[in-house]
This record gives C-alpha cells, structure tokens and sequence, in this order.
C-alpha cells in the first residue's frame, strides 16, 4: 500500500514542479523585437515549422520540463541524503 502512494506523491510533486516552472522560467514578455523576430522566422523555416511561435512555445516548454527534472532530481537526492543521515 505504501509503495502506490509513494509512487503517486512522487508524481504530483514532479506536476508541481512542472508548473511552478510555467510560473517562475518564463523569460520577460514584452513582444520581439524586428530583430528577433526575423530571427524566430529565419529558425522556424529552417525547421520546417510553419509558425514561428509554435517554435518559441515548444522551446520554452522544454527549458520548463529540463528545469522540473533537474528540481525533482535535487530534491529526491536531497531527501535521500536526508534519510540516510
């Protein structure tokens, strides 16, 4: 029985993680400038990407993803460190 919950509290904490990333690693939002805006254009063609704010969206969602893992990692090592002491 302890394990399923475990498991489950393991999940949740990584969805929270997950979302407080939305929150806390988005970059400054004030629209690009005609610079970047080439610059998101000339990628996404490059890419094949017909839209270059699904680029920007799906990039972004990655750097989130890459820095919810990188806290569950630190937290689970944290935690272990923790119990083991």
């Amino acid at each position: 029985m302890a394990t399923p919950v475990r498991r489950v509290l393991k999940v949740l904490l990584f969805i929270g993680l997950y979302l407080l990333s939305f929150r806390f690693v988005r970059p400054y939002d004030d629209g690009w400038t005609e610079s970047e805006m080439r610059a998101w254009i000339h990628a996404s063609e490059v890419l094949g990407i017909g839209d270059p704010e699904n680029l920007y969206i799906g990039l972004w969602m990655t750097i989130e993803l890459i820095v919810a893992v990188l806290a569950y990692v630190a937290i689970m090592k944290l935690w272990r460190w923790y119990r083991t002491k």
